[in-house]
């Protein structure tokens, strides 16, 4: 069972990643990047930063597994298993954009039990054991109690080029643009959720994600009071297939509004 010394082993490796992140941040210009696919950049930095992630987390739990972006999976020998994104929001991060993080996951028989968000560059941890609600610094967090639209701020992700999923977002882009206080895309789901948990938006939603971009982050909405599904019934959001994440009262209206939405793309 995940305890706050299980905490202190991810925030533990999320500063040792996020220690190589900031070194590259400053001094981007060398940097050898190579495309993956479509808009998936992977650089030297998202490699050594989860090189030192994988050692301080394997260092601790041996037996676990290790699921990380970055690297070949690591087969355990426990019902334990590591979930890392060493950079979440590459795009930013190349473009010197001060807006990633580090997100670090760990899940007991496929069921997250503890994580973190690291944003590296103002140190902010948000943190989440199951069950012991989540945190920010140290302080507890709690999701928004914002009900009415015109106030609420919501986040998503636009579909990256190549991506099938541009017209299914444009209805749900449609469905919400002229309810809600505001609409943000700041480039990192990981962020993107902590903020959910923290009350800053409102709520969350995009597609076509994957398990290291959500699985601290889905921990963080739940612990924080919050709702996390799929955008259908049908997708499970640990995966990353699709993601919807809000308070519970937006969560239910976000639904509602989606609905037709989402059945039509």
């Amino acid at each position: 069972m995940a305890t706050g010394d299980t905490l202190g082993v991810i925030e533990e490796a999320a500063r040792a990643g996020g220690d190589v992140l900031v070194k590259y941040f400053h001094a981007r210009d060398p940097l050898e990047v190579t495309s993956k696919g479509p808009a998936d950049f992977v650089s030297r930095a998202d490699l050594e930063a989860e090189a030192a992630i994988r050692a301080v987390l394997l260092g601790a739990y041996p037996d676990a597994a290790y699921r990380g972006e970055e690297s070949e999976y690591h087969q355990g020998t426990s019902a334990l298993e590591w979930v890392v994104d060493p950079l979440d929001g590459t795009t930013n991060f190349l473009s010197g954009i001060p807006h990633f993080a580090v997100s670090i996951a760990l899940r007991e028989a496929g069921r997250t039990v503890a994580g973190m968000v690291y944003q590296p560059l103002t140190g902010d941890r948000f943190a989440a054991l199951r069950g012991a609600g989540a945190s920010l610094n140290g302080a507890p967090i709690h999701v928004s109690a914002r009900c009415r639209w015109e106030q609420v701020v919501l986040a998503t992700g636009i579909p990256h080029r190549g991506s099938r999923h541009h017209e299914q977002f444009l209805l749900q882009l449609v469905a919400v643009r002229d309810r809600v206080g505001g609409l943000r895309r700041f480039g990192s789901a990981a962020l993107d959720l902590a903020w959910v948990a923290a009350g800053r938006f409102d709520g969350f939603w995009e597609q076509g994600l994957s398990p290291w971009d959500v699985a601290a982050g889905n921990l963080l909405v739940e612990e924080a009071g919050g709702v996390v599904t799929g955008l259908r019934a049908q997708d499970d959001p640990h995966t990353g297939a699709s993601v919807l994440a809000a308070s519970p009262q937006m969560h239910e209206q976000l639904t509602l509004v989606f609905g037709g939405a989402i059945t039509l793309g």
